[in-house]
């Protein structure tokens, strides 16, 4: 258990004690990378996100810009609207999303523009009966 730091005793020196303590007593011996040299990529340039950037790359996580991440959702929904089981569902998936592209195209947020416009719901709807019927013909 950690002690608490005695009064009187600078931060500094109470924690410079605390680490040579632990490595007298061998506890940063089985660290993962211990003796060897920090890894330097490609790019020597300070990045003061480093550790970030290799923590997201490590767990395999993204962050896009709103715009790239709408145009994303935009096409998954699109995706899952051809899947649907129903026309009234289809209708639903696609009007939220439509929300959602609207309201980016007159408050356009920082970074690339969208490029996108609200879908055609009933075009939507269309081609989605059209699969269908070419589904069912092909079972």
């Amino acid at each position: 258990m950690t002690e608490r730091k005695p009064p009187g005793v600078p931060f500094d020196s109470w924690i410079d004690k605390q680490i040579r303590d632990a490595q007298l007593r061998g506890e940063f011996d089985q660290l993962p990378g211990a003796g060897k040299p920090l890894e330097s990529g490609a790019d020597t340039s300070y990045d003061e996100l480093w550790w970030i950037k290799r923590k997201m790359a490590r767990e395999g996580l993204s962050v896009l810009p709103p715009a790239l991440a709408l145009r994303k959702e935009a096409e998954d929904a699109l995706a899952a609207a051809y899947a649907a089981p129903s026309e009234r569902l289809v209708r639903k998936i696609i009007t939220d999303v439509n929300v959602k592209l609207r309201d980016m195209m007159f408050k356009p947020p920082p970074g690339p523009p969208l490029g996108m416009r609200p879908y055609d719901v009933e075009a939507v709807v269309r081609q989605w009966r059209e699969r269908r019927e070419a589904a069912s013909e092909n079972s």
